[in-house]
C-alpha cells in the first residue's frame, strides 16, 4: 500500500534555543517543536508534570451542585448507585468512584448494562430496577449524556440523577440534579477531553476539597484512573498527561491486588502506555465483549490477592475465546473481501449470522487498517442486524450513516466509529446507499499519511540521545511515537522472520551497520536485494540482547533512494 511521507516544517533556531536552554538534546527539541510546545511553562509542564498541575475541578459545570448532593447523601447515609459503561473507561469510572465514597462511609451499588443484551447507556429497565431496590440517587460515570428520557423516567420513580460524562451532548440536555460534561456548549474548564474516568477524578477531587481531605485521599486513584484514560484513546495532552505521567508511576508500585494481578498476566517487565494499551486494556474490554462485564469490576474492587488472580484467570480466558472469536471472523471477512473484490470498492460492508456482535468492532478496524477503507461489518439474529464500523481520516462516517439514516434502526458514534443496527431486509439497500456515499466522497484517493518530526543521521543514533525521547512518554492519542527518516542507507542484509510476516535488515551508513525490524513488512523481502541504497522511516529504539544495547530502527516504511 502507497503511504503518504509528510515533513513537520520548524525552526531550526527554535530547536537550538530550547535544546540549550533546557538542556535537552536537539532531537528531542525538534518533536517538541513539532507539537507545537515552545513556551517555557508548556514544556516544563509536558517534560515534567506535577499533582500541582491539576485544574480547578469547581470550573466543571455544575460539580458544585453535585458536590453539594453527594455530600448530603453521605450525611444521610443513602442509597446511591452508580450507573457505568462495560468498558475500561466505565469500569475504572466505577471503580474509582466507587471506592471513594465506600470510604466516606456512603451505601454505593454499581450498575454495569450487558453489552449483548442491553448496549450502551441508561436505560428504563435497569432505571426500574434500581428503583425497585431502594436506590435514591444515581450518578453516571461515562455514560448519561445523552439519556434524556431515561434521567427523566428516574425522577419519576422518585429518585434523582447526576450525571458525569466525556461525549457529546445532544442539543437538549437531560433534565438532571447536575450535568458535568465539559463538552457542554456552556463550559469554562480549560480542558474538555478528559476521558469518562477523569471526570469521575475531578468530582471525587472536588468532593475531597470540600470535606478538606488530604490529596492522597484522591490522588492514591490514580493508577486506576490513568488505566481508564489511557484505554480510552483520549489525547494524552494538558490534563490526561498529568493523570497518565503520574498513574504510571503509580501503577508501577500499585497497592490495587487487581492491578497487580493484571501486571502479572500481561507479562510487561516495563510498565509504559503500552503495557495499558496492549496488555491490560484487552483484558478488561474481553469481559464485556463477552457478556462478563461484572468480573472486571470485581477484580478492581477486590482487596484480596488470592481472589485477583482467580478473576484474573478468568479475564484470561475469556481474552482467549475473543481473540479465537475474532480470528475467525476476520479470516471469514478476507475471505469474502478477496472473493467478491470488496477491496476494490471505495468502502468495505460485510453482513453474515453468527458473527459475535461484541467483537466485530475489532474485526472492522483490523479490516480498516489492512485496506485503507472505511468499513462496517454486520452480525444478523433472525431479521436484526447489529453492526460496528471504523473509518479513515478524510472521512465523515457518523455523517455518512446520517445521510443512509432511512435505512437504519437506531445508530451512533462519531466521525471515526460507528455503531449501528438495521433490519435485515434493509442490508443491501443500505449498503448501496452507503458504497454511493462513499464513491462520491473518493475516498479511493485516500492514503495514509505518515508524519516525520526530523531527518537523522548517525549522529543522532546514539543510546543517549534516543533514551532521551523517553521524555515525551506516555505516548498515546495527540502524543504519537515521534518518527525519523534515514536516507541513503545500504542494506546489508534483509531476511523475512515468522513465517513471511514481519522483516529484519542491516542497513549501512558508510562501516556503520544499524538494525531495523519491520512488523508487517515481510513482503519487502521480495522487493529490495542486499546491495540495495534505500531510506527508511521508523521509531528509534533501544534493542537489548545479551546485556548490550543498540540503537534499532522500527520500521513503519522503506523506499528506494533516488
Amino acid at each position: 500500500m502507497n503511504k503518504k511521507w509528510e515533513f513537520y516544517s520548524y525552526d531550526e533556531e527554535k530547536i537550538e534555543e530550547i535544546s540549550k536552554r533546557f538542556n535537552i538534546s536537539e532531537l528531542l527539541a525538534t518533536v517538541l517543536v513539532n507539537r507545537n510546545i515552545v513556551e517555557d511553562d508548556e514544556i516544563e509542564l509536558f517534560l515534567n508534570p506535577t499533582r500541582k498541575d491539576f485544574h480547578d475541578p469547581y470550573l466543571m459545570p455544575d460539580m458544585k451542585k453535585a458536590v453539594d448532593r453527594i455530600v448530603k447523601a453521605i450525611q444521610i447515609q443513602e442509597k446511591t448507585m452508580i450507573y457505568g459503561d462495560y468498558d475500561v473507561d466505565g469500569i475504572t469510572s466505577i471503580t474509582v468512584l466507587s471506592k471513594f465514597l465506600k470510604e466516606r462511609g456512603l451505601d454505593v451499588g454499581a450498575y454495569i448494562p450487558n453489552r449483548l443484551n442491553e448496549g450502551y447507556g441508561l436505560n428504563r429497565e435497569a432505571i426500574k430496577q434500581i428503583a425497585d431496590e431502594g436506590y435514591k440517587l444515581i450518578i453516571t460515570v461515562d455514560c448519561g449524556i445523552s439519556g434524556t428520557e431515561e434521567v427523566e423516567y428516574a425522577y419519576s420513580l422518585g429518585m434523582e440523577v447526576i450525571v458525569t460524562d466525556h461525549h457529546e451532548p445532544l442539543d437538549i440536555l437531560p433534565e438532571a440534579l447536575a450535568v458535568i460534561d465539559c463538552k457542554r456548549k456552556d463550559n469554562k474548564y480549560p480542558f474538555n477531553s478528559l476521558a469518562g474516568v477523569g471526570v469521575a477524578f475531578k468530582l471525587i477531587q472536588a468532593i475531597g476539597m470540600n470535606l478538606e481531605l488530604p490529596e492522597k485521599e484522591y490522588l492514591k486513584f490514580l493508577d486506576i484512573v490513568c488505566i481508564g484514560t489511557i484505554s480510552d484513546i483520549v489525547p494524552l495532552i494538558d490534563e490526561n498527561r498529568v493523570i497518565a505521567k503520574l498513574g504510571l508511576k503509580l501503577i508501577e508500585q500499585t497497592r490495587s491486588p487487581g492491578v497487580r494481578a493484571l501486571l502479572n498476566a500481561a507479562g510487561y517487565n516495563i510498565v509504559n502506555s503500552n503495557t495499558v494499551s496492549f496488555g491490560i486494556a484487552p483484558r478488561i474490554n474481553a469481559c464485556g465483549r463477552m457478556g462478563h462485564e461484572r468480573d472486571a469490576l470485581d477484580l478492581f474492587l477486590t482487596e484480596n490477592i488470592v481472589e485477583a488472580n482467580s478473576i484474573t484467570e478468568k479475564l484470561n480466558e475469556y481474552n482467549k475465546q475473543r481473540q479465537n472469536i475474532e480470528k475467525r471472523i476476520f479470516e471469514e471477512a478476507l475471505s469474502e473481501i478477496e472473493k467478491k473484490k470488496l477491496d476494490e470498492k471505495n468502502v468495505i460492508v460485510l453482513g453474515a449470522e453468527n458473527w459475535h456482535h461484541g467483537v466485530i468492532g475489532i474485526v472492522s478496524s483490523k479490516i480498516t487498517e489492512l485496506y485503507f477503507r472505511p468499513s462496517i461489518l454486520i452480525c444478523f439474529e433472525g431479521e436484526e442486524g447489529k453492526g460496528s464500523g471504523r473509518s479513515v481520516p478524510g472521512f465523515d462516517l457518523h455523517g455518512a450513516l446520517c445521510s443512509a439514516s432511512n435505512s437504519l434502526e437506531k445508530y451512533g458514534g462519531h466521525e471515526m466509529a460507528v455503531g449501528l443496527s438495521l433490519k435485515k431486509s434493509k442490508f443491501e439497500e443500505f449498503k448501496k446507499i452507503f458504497e454511493e456515499i462513499a464513491e462520491n466522497a473518493h475516498t479511493e484517493q485516500l492514503v495514509p499519511v505518515i508524519k516525520i518530526d526530523k531527518e537523522i543521521n548517525l549522529k543522532d543514533i546514539t543510546i543517549e540521545n534516543v533514551k532521551t525521547l523517553k521524555y515525551l512518554e506516555p505516548f498515546g492519542e495527540s502524543n504519537k511515537t515521534p518518527i525519523f527518516i534515514y536516507r541513503n542507507l545500504k542494506i546489508d542484509s534483509i531476511r523475512a522472520l515468522s513465517e513471511g510476516r514481519h522483516l529484519k535488515l542491516t542497513l549501512k551508513d558508510g562501516s556503520t551497520i544499524i538494525n531495523a525490524i519491520g512488523f508487517n513488512m515481510g513482503k519487502c523481502s521480495e522487493e529490495y536485494l542486499i546491495g540495495d541504497k534505500v531510506d527508511v522511516i521508523g521509531l528509534l529504539e533501544i534493542n537489548i540482547f545479551n546485556v548490550i544495547e543498540n540503537v534499532q530502527i522500527n520500521m513503519k516504511d522503506i523506499r528506494k533512494s533516488y
